[in-house]
């Protein structure tokens, strides 16, 4: 065998040996990348139930509730090709079963009282990854801008109504203390929240209500009466509050889309 020969087989060699490594690392890259896009895509799934569980029932207008489960449903369709080791297709069912307990009007939990700000925090992290869910589907095409602006619009409402509900608790504290003066700066706080939100009919009417409150007690502060804890009328107003969002007009209509 010549030298000329020789060499060739050399570089063949040499070739096929790079060939086989170039394949090898390329299939690794594949896998490595579909495996990250499972994690990715069951995060997601993960992400969109947890806030259908931790987003107060209160906020969550049938078609926010929609909208989370829509996302849950693409992402197992998304996953389904990749084959992974993942219950899919018992997710897919359970989204499925979740919309049609949604549409059929049978998905209801007890309401969350804002009762701490730990408790108000941990509800406007939640209100964030939602906007952030929403902003995510926008983008990839799932919901248009119209849809996209006015669930934005309505989440930052509710990140401003998490800071009011902190306020009258706060001052419902304060009125069981007979701090009178403590409770009207509450008031006044949550009155100011809704007022970045004034664009909003709910907003509105609870300004107006928070001010008759506000008036009320500075009636009782100035004549120097003590407050009752049962006052019948506080009794009313607190509970006015705490179903400001219960009205199914409303979350009809969802979003104030006047």
């Amino acid at each position: 065998m010549d030298t000329t020969s020789i060499v060739l087989i050399l570089a063949a060699v040499v070739a096929v040996s790079i060939l086989a490594i170039v394949v090898v690392q390329l299939r690794e890259k594949a896998k490595i990348q579909r495996l990250r896009k499972i994690s990715a895509l069951a995060d997601t799934y993960k992400r969109a139930q947890t806030l259908l569980e931790e987003v107060p029932e209160q906020y969550l207008t049938p078609d926010l509730k929609l909208l989370l489960i829509q996302r849950m449903e693409s992402t197992c369709k998304d996953l389904l090709p990749l084959k992974s080791d993942k219950p899919v297709a018992e997710w897919l069912e359970h989204a499925q079963q979740l919309k049609q307990k949604v549409d059929e009007g049978e998905d209801k939990r007890a309401p969350s009282r804002i009762d701490s700000p730990e408790k108000a925090n941990n509800v406007k992290e939640s209100l964030k990854s939602l906007f952030k869910v929403i902003e995510g589907m926008h983008k990839a095409g799932q919901i248009d801008k119209a849809v996209a602006q006015r669930k934005l619009k309505y989440l930052l409402f509710l990140v401003h109504k998490t800071n009011a509900d902190l306020h009258i608790f706060q001052a419902r504290e304060h009125i069981k203390q007979n701090a009178v003066r403590k409770a009207i700066h509450e008031y006044h706080l949550a009155s100011t929240e809704m007022g970045k939100s004034k664009d909003n009919p709910l907003a509105t009417k609870a300004i107006k209500s928070i001010r008759i409150r506000i008036k009320e007690l500075e009636v009782l502060a100035n004549e120097g009466q003590e407050l009752k804890t049962a006052d019948a009328e506080q009794s009313r107003r607190d509970k006015e509050w705490d179903s400001f969002l219960d009205d199914d007009s409303w979350k009809k209509k969802a979003d104030y889309d006047d």
